[in-house]
């Protein structure tokens, strides 16, 4: 404490600066706050935070508890640390962020190719002449094949984004050309078509664009009109992306989250409980369910990502030195 007015009062843009990351980062402690809760009541019935106002009860509370106490904790953290610049805590945000995107992005690249390989030997009916009827049968199972083979997998993948660097996106990219292409040759050659070809491509296209838009955030590489923001100053362009990144973004993407996330029927978490795949039933993928969830991995990303660039932002409107180039970001 004695640290932090001592540094407050000998310079008063540190003060500021811990009013920004302090604003920041229990902007990540309420969507964290969120998420815990949204498992409580998704998986074990809890109420919701909001029952609080009306009818508390035990578990109402300790959720609005959950708020309180993350909030406190970022915080605290905010203090603790708060000799670290605002470049530093983005970059940390940043890398954390990336490790999300990783993890998810490693496990759907792993996830399409095992379950497009299940669904082809399930629709050519060659699972019988090595597996017993009980596997046969269990494989036919949207929700054993996620529970058994999709969630293992997920968490293997969690493991491997701890020690790889690399997030991929041309590659995966270039699978999804070379997974379109052998529909093309497969339909035309061949005659031959089925729908978990067609399912391979939707999920990874899905999980490309929604996945790598949190890093192209990182990178500048959204659409922006230039027409007037390229002749500003680096102090205007600061304070205009740091307002936009909080009115605009972190809004818009938190608004995305509390939507899909809302109770165990929502858009996202009644696909999730019920592991829900298409109508295509077995001849397709038994992916719908994760793709319901890229949604929600989307407006997480993002809000992360966000709250990264708001503090980078705030330092490019102060003059910080230490900013981004987009060109040495790349890699």
């Amino acid at each position: 404490m004695e640290n932090f007015v001592n540094t407050a009062e000998n310079a008063s843009f540190d003060k500021r600066d811990f009013l920004v990351k302090l604003f920041g980062w229990n902007i990540l402690a309420f969507l964290a706050a969120f998420l815990i809760n949204n498992f409580l009541t998704v998986v074990y019935g809890f109420p919701g935070a909001l029952y609080f106002l009306n009818e508390p009860s035990f578990n109402s509370t300790i959720q609005v508890g959950i708020y309180v106490l993350l909030a406190s904790i970022f915080s605290y953290f905010v203090f603790l640390k708060s000799q670290r610049s605002l470049r530093q805590d983005a970059d940390s945000i940043h890398t954390f962020n990336v490790f999300i995107i990783r993890w998810f992005f490693l496990a759907i690249l792993i996830i399409g190719i095992v379950d497009v390989g299940i669904a082809f030997l399930r629709v050519e009916k060659v699972l019988p002449l090595f597996a017993s009827d009980t596997v046969v049968s269990n494989l036919n199972k949207p929700i054993f094949v996620g529970a058994y083979i999709h969630i293992p997998i997920f968490a293997v993948c969690f493991v491997l984004a701890l020690f790889t660097k690399t997030l991929g996106f041309v590659w995966l990219a270039l699978l999804i050309v070379l997974a379109e292409l052998l529909i093309v040759i497969t339909r035309f050659v061949f005659s031959y078509e089925q729908p978990f070809m067609a399912d391979l491509v939707r999920y990874w296209y899905a999980a490309l664009f929604l996945f790598a838009s949190a890093y192209t955030l990182f990178d500048e590489g959204h659409v922006r009109v230039d027409i007037v923001y390229a002749g500003l100053t680096q102090k205007t362009m600061g304070l205009l992306n740091a307002i936009n990144s909080i009115v605009l973004g972190v809004s818009t993407c938190l608004l995305i989250v509390i939507i899909a996330f809302n109770g165990k029927y929502s858009i996202i978490n009644k696909p999730l409980m019920n592991f829900e795949v298409s109508q295509t039933g077995t001849v397709g993928m038994f992916i719908k369910y994760q793709m319901a969830l890229f949604l929600g991995i989307f407006g997480i990303t993002m809000v992360i990502q966000f709250v990264s660039y708001f503090f980078g932002s705030v330092a490019d409107y102060r003059g910080y030195p230490g900013k981004k180039v987009v060109a040495d970001s790349l890699h």
